[in-house]
């Protein structure tokens, strides 16, 4: 499958229009409802056999974040071979109380992947607690960036924004 047509599909299967209150805090009229790609077992195969092409060749773990960027993650580690870990938006208060779960990371280069980003708040709080443990961490992966803010916001936070799509390709393409 092209980008293209793989764009044509997740738009199809995502996009829902409506009002939605966004993690950010904004408001919008239209949402990528991840969950919709993130579910189809032949879109979510399509996605990472694409998003292999953008991971970094130093890559020696990979990241996803909960709860979206968990199941390509999942995929794209099959996919690459690299091991995988998942990390929880906080440490959790039992047991191990980890933050992520799976490998050793610790003084290794760790991509992170997310499905959908908008300002990369999130991303910045949990990459900022991962180095803290030790990870490397200079990139993000993502399917879709939402808003054009979230390279600046990154960029500040030492990171680089690697998409499969922008939402302006996404509405271009459908």
């Amino acid at each position: 499958m092209t980008k293209e047509e793989l764009g044509k599909k997740i738009f199809a299967a995502s996009h829902i229009t409506g009002e939605f209150l966004l993690r950010s805090g904004q408001i919008s009229n239209e949402y990528f409802d991840k969950y919709l790609f993130e579910s189809d077992p032949q879109l979510l195969n399509e996605i990472t056999v694409q998003l292999i092409n953008l991971l970094p060749s130093d890559t020696e773990i990979i990241a996803g974040l909960e709860m979206g960027g968990i199941p390509i993650a999942t995929m794209l580690s099959s996919k690459s071979g690299h091991p995988a870990i998942y990390v929880r938006k906080k440490a959790k208060e039992y047991g191990t109380r980890k933050l992520a779960e799976g490998n050793q990371f610790a003084g290794k280069k760790v991509t992170v992947i997310e499905d959908v980003v908008t300002t990369g708040g999130q991303i910045i709080t949990s990459v900022n607690e991962l180095r803290e443990l030790g990870a490397v961490i200079d990139k993000v992966m993502c399917v879709i960036v939402r808003d054009p803010k979230a390279y600046q916001n990154l960029s500040s936070a030492g990171l680089t924004l690697l998409p499969l799509f922008t939402m302006d390709e996404l509405k271009k393409i459908a």
